[in-house]
């Protein structure tokens, strides 16, 4: 590898560790100070000069402090003369703000991008972005990972000869369907209709779940509405078991225990792009490292390697360059 220098904000410093260990380099310190004004202050203390940076940082609660300690660590490795920085983001939470559905509101997802760039990303690794359009909304080269590889290593050692995929909708389908296929097991989805940012509604289970085992997917699980809603349809429908498969355990208002309350729930799987679930203990909850995959990626970055290359099916690692 070229030189790298590897910095982690106060999210989860526990997956930044994990791959630096897979790189085989030192997490470098960071100190982060807030003032009596609440004011933060950010310094990388391990030298950046003529080094490809990168920044690790999940975007998890409280966001807008995890936010801002970012902002002002890529301007700290800028004005330190880094060669390169890569934003490491492994949740990109402003990603569900991405249009404009109602008057007067803003778009998140886009003014967040326009901010990283602004503050000195030359660059943004991400991982299972929650809507495709988002990618446009960035200026600077975007790689898109996501976790279908992980998911389905894990699930494939159980018996899945009557099992089937389900997408909560319809807008997670095509990733459910890619899913399946990788699983060889058929996919359907549910036709759902968001009320409000934790009440959901939905109207039919569209495929064939009767007498079928069901891995529910999806890209994130925050509050479990939209899950308690398709349980209530597969059960009326005939499904058995369920496991609830995500990305992103975003689980919030304890979640976890809620969702693994109910009967049929099997087993909830989710990732660690988020320390959430490790917060949240539960025999039923199983987490999922990624960092190996993050840190392959970040080793091809540094190399000019391409990372589109780590995933077979369709390219669904995707680069959006400015050029």
């Amino acid at each position: 590898m070229n030189q790298i220098a590897v910095f982690s904000g106060s999210a989860h410093p526990e997956l930044a560790n994990e791959i630096c260990a897979e790189l085989g380099v030192p997490l470098n310190p960071t100190q982060i100070k807030r003032f009596s004004n609440d004011c933060l202050e950010v310094q990388l203390q391990a030298n950046c000069r003529e080094q490809d940076v990168f920044l690790v940082q999940t975007l998890s609660a409280p966001v807008q402090d995890h936010l801002t300690e970012l902002l002002l660590m890529l301007d700290a490795a800028r004005g330190a003369s880094a060669a390169r920085i890569t934003a490491v983001i492994p949740h990109y939470a402003y990603a569900r703000s991405d249009k404009k559905d109602a008057p007067r509101i803003s778009i998140g997802g886009r003014l967040v991008a326009d901010l990283l760039k602004t503050a000195g990303a030359d660059r943004v690794l991400t991982m299972t972005l929650h809507s495709p359009q988002v990618h446009g909304f960035f200026s600077v080269p975007v790689d898109h990972l996501h976790a279908l590889h992980e998911l389905a290593r894990h699930f494939r050692r159980y018996d899945l000869s009557n099992t089937v995929v389900v997408s909560p909708d319809l807008g997670n389908a095509k990733t459910a369907a890619a899913f399946a296929r990788s699983l060889g097991r058929p996919v359907a989805a549910g036709a759902k209709e968001r009320i409000s940012d934790t009440q959901v509604r939905i109207s039919a289970i569209i495929g064939d779940v009767r007498g079928r085992d069901v891995i529910v997917l999806d890209d994130e699980v925050a509050s479990g509405g939209s899950i308690l809603e398709l349980l209530k349809h597969l059960r009326g429908s005939g499904a058995r078991t369920v496991r609830i498969a995500c990305t992103h355990g975003i689980f919030a208002d304890g979640a976890v225990a809620r969702l693994a309350a109910e009967a049929d729930v099997a087993e909830i799987v989710c990732t660690n792009t988020l320390p959430n679930a490790l917060l949240q203990p539960h025999q039923k909850l199983t987490v999922l490292s990624v960092a190996p995959a993050l840190a392959e990626a970040m080793r091809r970055i540094n190399n000019g390697d391409s990372v589109s290359a780590l995933f077979g099916e369709g390219g669904q690692a995707q680069r959006v360059a400015a050029e």
